[in-house]
């Protein structure tokens, strides 16, 4: 089992920075590639990026790319989500998933996922 805990989620203006941490436990956390997602209301939930297990990899959504950045540190049993000019519709719930090794393309389906935190809320006002 692998637990997951989201931080770093709050209420900001259009153009502010966050970073959102994902804090794992249980199982050995460098073994998992780690994703994360997020959920707007009254939408699907939708891929943001994803890690490969050893961090040689990121793939990110392209209505985020060049905004946001994903990382780990293996140290810390930590990933996070660094997201730099947000905007209203980046506006969700935040959830952060975890996996065991898997190809880079499958990181982006929510299916692929064993483990889910309980997610963070951002709001970004105009």
């Amino acid at each position: 089992q692998v637990q997951l805990v989201e931080s770093g989620g709050g209420l900001v203006q259009a153009g502010d920075s966050l970073r959102l941490s994902c804090a794992a436990s249980g199982r050995v956390f460098s073994s998992y590639s780690m994703g994360w997602f997020r959920r707007a209301p009254g939408k699907e939930r939708e891929f943001v990026a994803a890690i490969t297990w050893s961090g040689g990899s990121t793939i990110y959504s392209e209505s985020v790319k060049g905004r946001i950045t994903i990382s780990r540190d293996g140290a810390k049993n930590t990933v996070y989500l660094r997201m730099n000019s947000l905007k209203p519709e980046d506006t969700a719930v935040y959830y952060c998933a975890a996996t065991p090794p898997t190809s880079s393309i499958s990181l982006r389906f929510p299916d692929q996922y064993h483990y889910w935190g309980q997610g963070t809320q951002v709001t970004v006002s105009s």
